[in-house]
């Protein structure tokens, strides 16, 4: 298991990032954590001509608190996201995610961006960036620009990043008053991807009631699917045992999930739209929040 020949390039410099990607386009590949790159390489499912090494770019690597909300730049790893006390409680959906992704090992270098990046479906970051309406900042030579998580996500292990261009970061706004999050998932061992995971983000008023709710599922398609028919059945009620089921039976007939080795279609759907409930009895168990800027269901 070795990569094919490759030129190595490590600048120093944003500047120079460009230039390589301007120059090499669809023959470079960008190197951050190397958590998902490295093992393509070594199986030669990727064989780029050029490898730019980003590692080395000055002030990427630690998450920001910003005047509406918290941006992640490109070379944070996903441990020191998990383990900002701060961001945790802001955005707890985020922490709760990344303590399920593969390994402490594997978050030690993974990088948040990275995984957006890489795109795997069955990845839970890019399911739950989407339930947190994220923006991607993308540069490249020819500018700057912004793109909200629900468009990124294109097909399997494709975004809308263009051959030239770098995901500087990712910015997520504060949580709504009242909102409370969760995220199921379910993996054959821990560690794997998961089988199927849910991400939800519902904010509700002082008697309970759902306001507005987004349900985002991971593992069943070609990308982060919106649990659309779900988010509109509770959209109105107080999470009650009723809702709740019939949100689970709407997921069920809405999702048409892939069948694959690990696990056949209809069994992904029932466990989608059971992990579906459960994010919704743990987001309507939650101390309704008063005032602050979130609350970890």
């Amino acid at each position: 298991m070795k990569p094919g020949r490759f030129a190595y390039h490590a600048p120093r410099s944003l500047a120079d990032v460009l230039d390589l990607l301007a120059d090499h386009g669809g023959e470079a590949k960008v190197l951050a954590g190397g958590q998902s790159l490295i093992p393509l390489l070594n199986f030669r499912m990727a064989a780029p001509e050029h490898l730019v090494d980003i590692n080395r770019l000055p002030g990427l690597d630690q998450p920001v608190r910003t005047d509406t909300g918290w941006h992640i730049p490109a070379l944070a790893r996903q441990r020191v996201v998990e383990r900002s006390a701060e961001l945790a409680t802001d955005l707890p959906l985020l922490r709760t995610a990344l303590t399920q992704v593969a390994h402490p090992q594997i978050r030690n270098r993974g990088t948040v961006c990275g995984s957006l990046a890489h795109a795997d479906p069955a990845a839970e970051l890019p399911a739950v960036m989407t339930a947190l309406r994220a923006d991607l900042h993308i540069v490249s030579k020819r500018g700057e620009r912004i793109v909200p998580a629900d468009d990124f996500f294109v097909f399997h292990l494709t975004t809308a990043l263009e051959e030239d261009e770098l995901l500087m970061g990712v910015s997520i706004d504060d949580l709504a008053p009242g909102t409370a999050t969760a995220f199921r998932e379910f993996a054959a061992r821990h560690g794997d991807f998961a089988l199927a995971g849910v991400a939800g983000v519902a904010t509700r008023d002082d008697d309970g009631t759902v306001t507005a709710c987004r349900l985002v599922a991971a593992g069943i398609g070609a990308t982060p699917q919106r649990l659309t028919a779900a988010e509109q059945l509770v959209i109105g009620s107080r999470l009650e045992p009723r809702a709740l089921a019939s949100a689970e039976r709407a997921v069920r007939q809405e999702v048409e999930p892939t069948g694959d080795v690990h696990a056949p279609a209809q069994y992904r759907r029932d466990l989608v739209g059971a992990l579906a409930r459960q994010v919704l009895g743990d987001i309507s168990h939650g101390e309704l929040p008063r005032e602050g800027r979130s609350h970890a269901a």
